[in-house]
């Protein structure tokens, strides 16, 4: 019997850190959809993808994870939005944005995404 905990849009420019993140995720349950860019991700928005959740890193070319989060926002209201970076202090982060930071192991992944359903 297979349990889906959802679907996740994963939003990372770094393909071995989406790879590596789409597997813990996968293997968490959840049905990945994995994209390179927020813009990119905005466009499967836009064709009719409503993800349960968004994984998206915040340092990327062109729009940031938080700006990202925010049109996300506006557009899905309500969708939990978790944002991953490699810098601890980042500048551009929003306090009111849950996030994680890399490297981080599956179950700090799990953790987050729990915590996400519970704000």
């Amino acid at each position: 019997m297979s349990i889906t905990a959802g679907t996740v849009l994963l939003v990372d420019d770094e393909e071995l850190v989406r790879a590596s993140t789409a597997d813990m995720l996968v293997e968490l349950g959840y049905t990945v959809v994995e994209e390179i860019s927020a813009e990119e991700a905005l466009r499967l928005l836009e064709d009719g993808l409503v993800p349960d959740v968004v994984v998206t890193d915040h340092l990327m070319p062109g729009m940031t994870g938080t700006e990202f989060a925010r049109e996300l926002h506006r557009r899905l209201p309500g969708t939990g939005v978790l944002i991953i970076s490699g810098y601890a202090d980042v500048e551009g982060v929003a306090p009111d944005l849950p996030r994680l930071v890399k490297p981080f192991r599956q179950a700090e992944l799990a953790a987050s995404l729990a915590a996400l359903g519970k704000s």
